[in-house]
């Protein structure tokens, strides 16, 4: 029987599993960090203040990168909004947990129990929404509470923490005692107000790093990559309030007599600066106003400067431009897909980061600690995300019966893989293939619903027209003829309404507003469909009844 009260983590260090009852942040040493409050670097940011925060950040210290990186998520909706898309869509797909390769039976049970395990844990999803903030800020640490239950050991919580809490280390620490002086510029410590801060506990952390680019730790993230665009965006926001503040307003020139004292001179002076909000005021006699011609300026330039730093921020965080925002001259669907395509990728990229981390952090630590087959961390199960997309069913169902049919030894396996169609347990309902009985398909003398006491009816008029002109015109004739009567004032009047659109919009961006909150009734022509559908088939079964 393995001990269970002694294990040892991923870097083969040896810990005692009372350790996991007490969260690492809540000791004495790093208590200071409960009372750490954001200094807002965003404020009054500049160039030169800019680059001085990422150099700093490069150097270990990661306290005002992270807090510019919250600063920009919350003041730019823009950010926050393209961030949002990319965080939210990973919380969308499944994922499971994979044994080994060659896995036993007690390997595949273990997975098994940890699926569950996980599947039942209703906070889940926040954590891998928590460890998406690493897309912007280059890494996300979550702290897990642990419980005991009966004899597993199993996760209570997940605790986001701050990412200022962490630095990078400025000396080797792990190196005491030896000649190696190099520094270990990914590995993230926390501040204990230490030179070399503190190493995170074992098992006890969801540490992780996200390699949106290469290089060191502190310049992973995409922060670093959307400050530049944000600190001109602001730039240009802010000139253009300027702008708009004095735009249109009349210049306003008070004129005093000469001889006139301090007294009077300010009394011109309060009447020029309010008569434009107030529209009226008194100056002594002898004074005098005039206005001259209003500001003239053009609003384009500011404009331009902000939507070309959009652009960048949605390219920098989607791929693309076009699955945020549309300028009506070069978007066109086909684009749009392209781009589309290209923020998948980012989010298939981003799950399988993700699920690397989780298997390391969090399925590993609950396999040592509950797992009967455990042996070695080499074997340990893995939770993979299924990112692959399900193939065209209607191509695959033609063409690979016609494949077999040539020769070629396509593995089920293979095909339901392609298919995102699961293998079928030993207890589970399956589909088959019913087999047809002409008895309940053709007894015309039980009740019928409404819909197909009227398509028993049209089938008898199209019959009786065929009769009367000696099968002249053909039967699927005379039924699409029917059908096309029957839609035809239907398309008329959705016709009618989109060229009433046509003809008043006032622009291409109108038009495509116009048409996007255009209702359009479907039910009267939803209702022909159906009555020609159930026609046809009625009408296909009595044909094969009367041998035709």
């Amino acid at each position: 029987m393995r001990d269970k009260t002694v294990e040892t983590d991923r870097n083969g260090t040896r810990f005692s599993v009372k350790e996991l009852k007490k969260p690492q942040t809540d000791t004495a040493k790093l208590g200071h960090l409960h009372s750490h409050y954001a200094q807002h670097p965003s404020r009054g940011l500049t160039p030169a203040k800019l680059a001085r925060i990422l150099s700093q950040a490069e150097q270990g210290d990661l306290i005002a990168q992270c807090e510019l990186a919250e600063d920009m998520e919350e003041k730019d909706g823009h950010i926050f909004s393209e961030l949002q898309k990319r965080r939210r869509s990973l919380l969308d797909v499944e994922w499971q947990i994979v044994p080994p390769r060659n896995a036993s039976a007690d390997e595949i049970e273990d997975a098994e129990m940890l699926a569950e395990q996980l599947e039942d844990m209703q906070i889940l999803d926040d954590l891998i929404f928590d460890m998406s903030d690493a897309i912007l800020k280059g890494f996300s640490n979550s702290e897990i509470v642990w419980q005991q239950q009966g004899k597993l050991w199993l996760p209570e919580a997940f605790n986001f923490k701050d990412p200022s809490w962490f630095m990078t280390a400025q000396t080797n620490a792990s190196a005491s005692g030896s000649d190696n002086n190099i520094v270990d510029r990914n590995e993230l410590r926390l501040r204990d107000n230490t030179v070399e801060g503190a190493a995170l506990q074992s098992f006890g952390w969801i540490s992780h790093v996200h390699k949106t680019k290469s290089g060191y730790l502190g310049r992973n993230g995409l922060a670093r990559v959307l400050a530049w665009p944000f600190l001109f965006k602001n730039y240009g926001v802010r000139d253009l309030a300027e702008f708009l503040e004095i735009y249109g307003l009349p210049l306003r020139l008070g004129k005093y007599p000469t001889g006139a004292d301090k007294t009077e001179k300010a009394t011109l002076l309060r009447a020029v600066m309010s008569i434009g909000h107030n529209a009226g005021g008194i100056i002594p006699k002898g004074m005098e106003i005039d206005f001259k011609e209003a500001a003239k300026g053009n609003k384009d330039p500011f404009e331009y400067m902000i939507a070309l730093m959009e652009k960048t921020i949605s390219k920098a965080v989607l791929g693309g431009t076009l699955t945020s925002q549309a300028d009506g001259k070069s978007s066109t669907n086909a684009l749009g897909n392209v781009h589309n395509e290209v923020r998948q990728e980012l989010r298939d990229s981003d799950l399988k980061q993700i699920g690397n981390t989780l298997s390391r952090d969090l399925v590993l630590p609950m396999y040592m600690l509950n797992g009967k087959s455990y042996r070695t961390p080499n074997r340990s199960p893995r939770l993979v995300f299924n990112v692959t997309e399900a193939e065209d069913l209607k191509g695959y169902a033609e063409s690979l019966p016609k494949l077999v049919d040539i020769g070629f030894a396509i593995p089920q396996a293979w095909a339901q893989n392609k298919l995102q169609i699961p293998v079928a347990q030993k207890d589970e309902v399956m589909l088959t293939k019913q087999a047809k009985n002409e008895s309940t398909e053709l007894a015309f003398d039980k009740p019928q619903t409404k819909l197909k006491q009227m398509a028993i009816k049209r089938i008898a008029v199209l019959k009786s027209q065929s009769e009367k002109e000696k099968q002249e015109v053909d039967d699927v004739d005379l039924m699409s003829a029917s059908l096309q009567a029957g839609m035809s004032p239907i398309l008329a009047g959705f016709t009618d309404e989109v060229r009433l659109l046509v003809e008043n919009a006032e622009s291409l961006e109108a038009l495509q507003v116009s048409l996007s909150e255009l209702d359009l009734s479907i039910d009267e022509a939803s209702e022909v469909l159906q009555l020609a559908l159930v026609t046809a088939d009625l009408a296909g079964q009595f044909d094969v009844s009367e041998g035709n």
